[in-house]
């Protein structure tokens, strides 16, 4: 859940920032840059390097992600959904290039209590990842409420061409802010060797849908412009908890599926509805 939360956080960020019809789109290498980092953390495990520096290797990857992706679109001034979906391949590819098309298995370290699950009976049973999440969504909260990047960010959302008259420096915001979310991508990546131990090339596939839904569930608009971290944290829970349930409930894959995919057309449904509602 922590890796849906980390990446819900970052979606919301970016989703500020959109203005084009197929903007909404941008955020789909987001599972191949959770993938391709978890893998580089496992690894670098396995070539026998210390856990705070497999730690930093794989968030350092994520940043320089984004930050690539941030450079060509900001740029070159090409299209969100172009550059990420190539950016998808890449990562992903990439991924099974490192880890020989198959998984990684990372020995033992300190980076497996991350998601380690605490006693039940214990006054904080989630694990420490579940901590170092919420509070780096609440030091995003501040950012995006309190300083200067935040309202700057909110100003590119509502519209790019009169932020860039208005003197905000539009390309080099874009640029810190896909930096920031392939920060979070690496964070989630992190997240999920922790939680499943080893690197995996295949994981988070289909991540990117989850990801759009929580953050629209959560108030942000398709069009950019509006939403919350809080309210992403909100909608990223009510993925994981769709996504649990139905594994408790011993559902089918494609019951699951289908499900989810109900909940994103609900989710954009909702979010035209709010458009419109603001228009009047």
């Amino acid at each position: 859940m922590s890796d849906l939360i980390a990446a819900a956080s970052a979606g919301c960020s970016m989703r500020l920032v959109r203005c084009s019809d197929w903007s909404w789109l941008s955020a789909c290498s987001v599972g191949s840059v959770v993938a391709l980092t978890s893998v580089v953390g496992a690894t670098s495990l396995v070539k026998g390097c210390s856990p705070a520096a497999a730690i930093a290797l794989t968030i350092a990857v994520g940043a320089g992600i984004g930050l690539l992706n941030g450079l060509i679109i900001a740029g070159l001034r090409m299209m969100p959904f172009i550059v990420t979906l190539g950016m998808m391949g890449v990562a992903r590819g990439t991924a099974k290039w490192l880890a020989d098309n198959q998984t990684v298995n990372a020995p033992k370290s300190s980076i497996n209590n991350l998601m380690d699950m605490l006693d039940p009976l214990h006054f904080f049973p989630l694990p420490l990842g579940i901590w170092i999440t919420v509070a780096l969504a609440i030091v995003m909260v501040v950012v995006m409420q309190r300083t200067i990047f935040g309202r700057y960010l909110f100003a590119i959302g509502s519209n790019e061409a009169t932020a860039r008259l208005c003197g905000i420096r539009v390309g080099l915001m874009k640029v810190a802010i896909y930096s920031l979310a392939g920060f979070f991508f690496g964070l989630a990546g992190l997240m999920q060797l922790s939680r499943l131990t080893q690197g995996d090339p295949t994981v988070a596939i289909g991540r990117e849908l989850d990801i759009i839904a929580a953050v629209v569930i959560g108030g942000a608009s398709l069009s950019g412009g509006t939403g919350s971290i809080s309210g992403s944290m909100i909608g990223a829970l009510t993925m994981a908890v769709l996504r649990s349930g139905s594994t408790q409930m011993n559902w089918p894959d494609y019951v699951q599926e289908i499900i989810i995919g109900i909940v994103i057309i609900l989710a954009v449904a909702l979010d035209k509805f709010r458009q419109r509602k603001a228009a009047l």
